[in-house]
């Protein structure tokens, strides 16, 4: 099996780089990692001053990134070559892929690191896969094209959300038996759970609202509508959604929108939009806290938005297609 080769700085210049840092690939830099759906790589980008150091080569259409807990390992979902490939985050090159899984879209890692929970979209599927055996555990049936993937910190518990069935499944990882089928909104795509664990934030696509869910209950007791100035109502997408630090406030990309939605969580009131480029999609937190990176489908940029002054503050070009953003932190 052929890895594909790191495209790293050219040259003497390369070297030099890395021997006078050699921390700069270390785990918790801050560095900034966009997949580009279109080009087969994941860009990276310095996480002081957000200039490109590198481009990564994976498999065909990258989507969803993922560190494992240690932040050792990046993993990236190739969807038009049915794999997760593996980077590792010191080298900055792939160095492993785990193939034969149907169409990967969205997934999560497990607090153990051990195992992945991947949506198949195509097969209406949830797929528990071993990652040190190279096998999927077991698959459950779930509804139509399922996409979200959100597993609680202690390990017991997966969401997913299916854009067909307006339905989030709350799937039991011991049993792996679904617990749960929550109606939430039109084709529901992303997931946000508070700290406390209490409330699960999912964003809905074609409602253009989040539901919120009581995860004692598997009910949901509260929606959030949103209604950006000068678009019409089947534009306001949301789609990407990440809590702050503290969790005071949540940021909801509003896809066809071009905006940004700031939500108070106490009052779940919408406080604020901010403009970004065109199909805002993923989003993440920068190592400090303080500002947002925001990939832009239609735009083939990366937004960086100041939280405290709630502005953009530059546009990045990160590839065809940006689909994922994850930013290297501390390890958890």
């Amino acid at each position: 099996m052929s890895i594909p080769s790191n495209r790293l700085l050219p040259g003497i210049a390369a070297t030099a780089l890395l021997v006078a840092s050699p921390a700069l690939w270390a785990a918790g830099t801050g560095n900034v990692y966009v997949s580009s759906e279109d080009d087969d790589v994941v860009t990276v980008l310095d996480g002081e001053n957000l200039e490109k150091t590198d481009t990564i080569e994976v498999s065909e259409r990258p989507r969803w990134l993922a560190f494992s807990p240690d932040h050792e390992r990046l993993y990236v979902a190739c969807g038009d070559d049915d794999s997760i490939d593996i980077i590792d985050v010191d080298k900055g090159e792939v160095v492993d892929r785990l193939t034969g899984i149907d169409d990967p879209e969205i997934f999560a890692i497990g607090p153990d690191g051990k195992h992945l929970y991947i949506s198949n979209e195509d097969d209406a599927r949830f797929t528990v896969y071993d990652i040190g055996a190279k096998k999927a555990v077991t698959q459950v049936d779930v509804g139509q094209e399922p996409e979200g993937v959100l597993v609680t910190p202690d390990g017991k518990t997966a969401y997913v959300t299916s854009e067909v069935a307006n339905m989030v499944h709350r799937v039991n990882l011991d049993s792996h038996e679904i617990e749960a089928n929550i109606v939430v909104g039109n084709r529901p795509r992303r997931f946000a759970l508070t700290e406390d664990g209490a409330h699960l934030w999912v964003t809905n696509e074609l409602s253009g609202s989040v539901s919120i869910i009581d995860t004692e209950s598997n009910e949901v007791t509260d929606t959030i509508e949103f209604d950006p100035d000068g678009f019409r109502p089947e534009d306001v997408t949301p789609v990407g959604i990440k809590f702050s630090d503290d969790g005071s406030q949540a940021f909801v990309t509003l896809g066809r929108a071009n905006h940004v939605a700031f939500v108070d969580v106490a009052s779940r009131e919408v406080q604020d939009y901010v403009l970004v480029g065109d199909r805002a999609w993923g989003v993440a937190l920068s190592n400090d806290g303080g500002r947002l990176y925001v990939t832009n489908g239609l735009s083939d940029d990366m937004s960086v938005v100041d939280i405290d002054e709630r502005k953009q503050l530059r546009s990045i070009p990160v590839g065809r297609v940006p689909h994922s953003v994850v930013v290297d932190t501390a390890s958890e």
